[in-house]
């Protein structure tokens, strides 16, 4: 991986971890196109660039973040969920993550869903809603969505969004939720992942690699501030029904480029 591949990949990162289409499926497809090969050090990076992204979310929201002791509560209720099924289910999940089929089919089954249910959430639109509304169960229920998410492909933001809108929450607020959510979960991701980096591999990182990993969290923070702003105000005047085309034409393009063999050597990991 050199600086050029590092920027793509953290504008991509920046890009698609909030918006409701699978950051995972475009950094599969964003390694292939650039021939980046699968090591340790790539895997850490697609996650450790996370940092960069949820920090977007701090500044933007930093009014909340200074808020009640309930909000952090919420999002401690919802969080948990991933943790206890991560442990559990650990193995299969690792498994899961080596299958590029499966991320294009979770792409191509949460674009249909996404269609099917743009009645549904036309109707929440017209929720008045705020993040006081999550109620401690409700924020349950959005966290056990969040494990669906733990298959690659689904995507978080897709799936803690759809919770939030099964809880009675507005788009716009399941969306804001979403945004806090990935706040605790992805820093989580991002500590083990370099944990596991230093420890596996048995050496610390060179000061090439630190760069590269400076460079892709500025960039990573600073196009997802971009891209919350304008997710939220594309959200309120034309719904999810485009972002279920998306991810259809998406996972359709992984299965062609897969049966033509351009993810020969490119692995999923931990993106």
């Amino acid at each position: 991986m050199n600086l050029i591949h590092a920027l793509i990949l953290a504008i991509i990162e920046g890009i698609t971890e909030f918006l409701p289409v699978s950051s995972t499926g475009h950094m599969i497809i964003g390694s292939a196109f650039m021939g980046i090969a699968s090591d340790p050090f790539v895997k850490v990076f697609t996650v450790a660039i996370q940092f960069g992204a949820i920090l977007s979310v701090v500044v933007l929201y930093w009014r909340r973040f200074l808020q009640n002791f309930q909000f952090y509560l919420r999002l401690l209720v919802a969080f948990m969920p991933a943790v206890v099924f991560g442990l559990l289910f650990k193995h299969s999940i690792d498994a899961l993550l080596e299958n590029i089929e499966v991320v294009a089919l979770a792409l191509i089954a949460g674009g249909i869903l996404f269609l099917f249910l743009d009645g549904y959430f036309e109707r929440q639109s017209k929720r008045n809603t705020s993040i006081d509304d999550v109620s401690l169960p409700k924020a349950l229920n959005i966290g056990l969505f969040q494990v669906i998410a733990m298959v690659p492909g689904v995507s978080r933001s897709a799936a803690t969004i759809l919770g939030g809108l099964t809880q009675g929450l507005s788009p716009t607020t399941a969306a804001e939720f979403s945004f806090f959510l990935a706040v605790p979960t992805m820093f989580a991701a991002t500590v083990k992942s370099l944990y596991d980096f230093v420890k596996h591999e048995g050496v610390t990182f060179s000061s090439d690699q630190l760069l590269l990993l400076f460079v892709g969290n500025v960039v990573a923070f600073l196009v997802a501030m971009l891209a919350i702003r304008s997710f939220i105000q594309f959200l309120t005047r034309h719904g999810f029904k485009v972002f279920g085309y998306y991810r259809i034409g998406v996972g359709v393009l992984i299965l062609i480029l897969w049966a033509l063999g351009y993810f020969e050597g490119v692995e999923v990991g931990n993106f």
